[in-house]
């Protein structure tokens, strides 16, 4: 037979099996089923898992539709369809579904899909348990993703559940949210066919199960693999019915054999699907008992093993595609042999399509009451009247413009989601339908905030922000708020290099896009302060602690620690390799921890380790604490931090940067301590900064250029400490100015002792973004660098660009 008649023959045959399918065969047996097929064929031989199973093709469905006679009667039902109209929607989807569950099959499709079932029993066991999945021929396009508006069936088994669940499957084609989708996204009905996947089940109810990204979800970052999951079938993430694990990849060094995990979050995974023997249901769910809840579902392995798959997986689509091809993918645990398996992948279709070249940044300008937290989807900022709805029943009531406020979403509450202003759930993590949809709609979205439906009642007047790092706020009331846009075409680079002054690490993956040459200052305050929580010696010294309810907060914070220590580690490690991968490879220059000792009193566990000091602001901090006796066990743990972050997931842009060194002294003792914890300068590209904001380290800058690869101007301390002011008394802050000629002398005199020892010099503050002159100053001068807090930082480049420009004409710049 020649390949045009093979081909010919394909169109018209009932089933297909996965090694005879590929993406290419989307018109015959939808998206889902030619994904499966194309990695079937391609990826089981790279080692990524993918169970067996076969296709019913979309010639089946419309074979079924001719043989029953029922299309014409289909149209007439939608002729006078109105998605807006609820009650008719309902109406009309019901008697739809109704006709095809009453077609009977024909004898031939029926044979061929039990003949296919039978075979699947001979490779894995009579009655072998099948996931039946809809697949539609017009599913993953580009601008359209037709996730979730079908039917899944679970634990489907033996002859006649099989032609149940594929009679339901095609009837699933006509559910109110698919007709809904289609008619929003201008698809004829009749013009897209159902196929059904009949694959075998991965034995997750036994184990866990979940959602991957290929992408970052929220920010578009594309270095990152996102994986959620829970205990359990996968129907449950899916939907966002639980709240579950968060796990975060990097890319690049994990090419390298790294093992970047750059974050995992604990979920509270309340409960688990499972396999069912009561009543007609196949699966039910049950609650999970507390001591699982408090362990990871998968161990650092398995994530590692997961994000390599979806790096072969991406890396096949994108080939495929000839362009960057991101992947949004369910994988399964088998709790039975203990494999991993990939049970379906589509196209990631919202943060692929983003117009890169513009900026979008919602900044709320006004503060209110927090009604309830959660995790934040959509980056952006809804207003409107909240409507609480804890059933389908009742979502006739909402109307446009409101807050949907509820328990959880599935596709069902589409037709109202799209009118919403914002969503707000109890449950669900960023993977769930709800985020998904919110994403595709363009609308802020808080999931997992367990008890919104509480908390907020139908009426009030919110704020949904989104736009305040992962952490997504209800607010009382209608807060101000504006939308700053900025096109990037055209922006030109400095001779200057830009860099940034960050501190979240929860919002370093969107800051990257801003224009910039790395990180010229991330805190490691906001880090300890907003993760960790707790003193670091309180966590070494845990059984000695003497304060109950600091103790009781340890011991809640750090599940799953046996070594109270290691939680301060991997958290300390997870935020700075956060920021590190962001800006990956450009450089980002990390300060060691410097609070102030009244400052590391208010830490949990942290008053039993803390003297009271009459002026913190020039006592024990920075540089004095790290060799000191009473001190460096706990800078040990900042250094085991760096290291897991530089050596073990490879982030070797990872600068360090000493603040607070008062004397050449204390600059080669902290070295010391440094390379007594593993992390020793020049090794490894370990370079060592200081932070240059005290007199002494620029009277001493010739000696200080000896021992450091580079200086940091901290212009705060520096102005208070030559001019003898405290930077927070309203009573003489009028005196105080980083433009006073004393400060712009010493700051002269460093950077000139600098660029003669050829060691890198930057500046960190406002002072250059607040004032033009100062900035002019500074890049005569011939600083290497200026690192600015995101929100100036484009409005800063344009400036230094003509600055840059003037100077190139006169040859003023040193």
């Amino acid at each position: 037979m020649s390949k045009k008649a093979k081909k010919a023959a394909r169109k018209e045959k009932f089933i297909l099996w996965f090694d005879e399918i590929g993406i290419e065969d989307v018109p015959l047996v939808g998206g889902k089923n030619a994904s499966l097929g194309e990695m079937y064929q391609n990826l089981t031989k790279k080692g990524v898992n993918i169970p067996n199973g076969f296709a019913v093709t979309a010639y089946a469905y419309h074979y079924l539709l001719d043989h029953a006679g029922i299309k014409d009667d289909i149209q007439d039902i939608l002729k006078d369809l109105d998605t807006h109209d609820l009650d008719n929607l309902s109406e009309r989807g019901h008697k739809v579904r109704s006709a095809i569950l009453g077609a009977t099959f024909p004898p031939e499709l029926e044979e061929a899909i039990l003949e296919a079932y039978h075979k699947m029993e001979k490779m894995y066991g009579n009655d072998v348990d099948t996931a039946v999945r809809s697949s539609a021929t017009a599913e993953d396009l580009p601008d359209a993703s037709f996730a979730g508006q079908q039917e899944t069936y679970l634990n489907i088994k033996g002859d006649f559940h099989i032609l149940d669940a594929c009679r339901r499957c095609f009837a699933s084609l006509f559910t109110n949210r698919a007709i809904s989708y289609r008619e929003d996204k201008k698809f004829d009905h009749f013009s897209i066919g159902l196929s059904i996947a009949v694959q075998k089940m991965v034995r997750s109810d036994l184990a866990s199960s979940g959602v991957m990204f290929s992408i970052d979800t929220e920010s578009g970052f594309r270095d990152a693999v996102l994986i959620n999951g829970a205990y359990g079938l996968g129907e449950n993430v899916v939907q966002g019915a639980v709240n579950p694990d968060e796990f975060y990849v990097f890319k690049p060094t994990l090419k390298g054999k790294k093992r970047p995990i750059l974050s995992k979050k604990l979920g509270a995974k309340k409960i688990k699907m499972i396999y069912s023997n009561e009543g007609k249901s196949p699966v039910k769910n049950i609650k999970v008992p507390q001591k699982e809840r408090d362990n990871f579902i998968i161990n650092d392995d398995e994530v590692l093993q997961l994000a390599k798959w979806a790096m072969v997986i991406e890396d096949h689509y994108s080939k495929k595609a000839g362009y960057f091809k991101p992947m949004d993918m369910e994988w399964a645990k088998d709790g039975k042999t203990g494999e991993l398996f990939i049970v379906q992948a589509r196209p990631e279709t919202v943060q692929s399509q983003k117009d890169l070249t513009q900026l979008e940044d919602f900044v709320l300008k006004g503060k209110g009451k927090v009604l309830v937290t959660g995790a934040s989807v959509g980056a952006r900022i809804g207003v409107g009247k909240a409507r609480v709805i804890k059933d389908t029943a009742k979502i006739k009531e909402f109307k446009k413009g409101e807050v949907l406020v509820t328990d959880m979403t599935d596709p069902d509450w589409e037709p109202i989601m799209k009118i919403a202003s914002a969503i707000v759930t109890n449950r669900g993590g960023r993977t769930c339908h709800a985020a998904i949809i919110s994403r595709e709609l363009g609308i802020p979205c808080v999931v997992g905030c367990n008890d919104a439906t509480d908390k907020i009642k139908t009426g009030k007047k919110v704020t949904v922000s989104c736009a305040e790092g992962e952490c997504g706020h209800v607010y009382d009331g209608i807060l101000k708020y504006e939308i700053q846009k900025t096109d990037l075409k055209g922006l030109k680079k400095t001779k200057t290099k830009m860099m940034l002054n960050l501190a979240s690490p929860e919002q370093a993956f969107t800051q990257s896009f801003l224009p910039n040459d790395g990180v010229g200052l991330a805190r490691e305050e906001f880090i300890i302060n907003s993760y960790i929580k707790i003193h670091p010696l309180a966590l070494l010294n845990f059984t000695k602690l003497k304060d109950k309810k600091a103790k009781a907060q340890i011991k809640e914070l750090t599940k799953g620690y046996k070594n109270k220590a290691d939680y301060f580690v991997d958290k300390l490690a997870q935020g700075i390799a956060t920021l590190g991968a962001a800006f990956y490879p450009k450089d980002v220059i990390v300060r060691l921890s410097d609070f102030k000792s009244n400052e590391y009193a208010n830490l949990i566990g942290g008053e039993e380790f803390e003297p009271e000091e009459d002026n913190p602001m020039i006592g024990w901090r920075g540089a004095s604490r790290y060799y000191d006796e009473n001190y460096k066990a706990a800078f040990a743990l900042e250094c085991e931090a760096l290291k897991k972050v530089r050596n073990e997931m490879g982030l070797d842009n990872i600068k360090v940067m000493i603040p607070f060194c008062r004397t050449i002294e204390e600059g080669k003792k902290v070295l010391k301590e440094m390379s007594k914890n593993g992390l020793k300068q020049g090794k490894n590209n370990l370079e060592v900064y200081v932070m240059c904001e005290i007199p002494s380290n620029v009277i001493l800058a010739e000696e200080f250029s000896q021992i450091f690869d580079g200086f940091s101007i901290g212009s705060n301390d520096l102005t208070q400490l030559v001019l003898g002011v405290d930077r927070d008394s309203e009573l003489v802050s009028h005196v105080y100015d980083e433009r006073n000629e004393a400060v712009k002398s010493m700051i002269r005199s460093v950077i000139k002792v600098a660029k003669k020892n050829k060691c890198k010099i930057g500046i960190c503050g406002q002072g250059p973004s607040d004032f033009p002159d100062f900035a002019e100053f500074l890049v005569s001068e011939g600083i290497d660098s200026l690192s600015l807090n995101p929100d100036t930082v484009i409005k800063t480049t344009l400036a230094i660009g003509k600055l840059e420009e003037k100077f190139k004409k006169s040859k003023k710049r040193k």
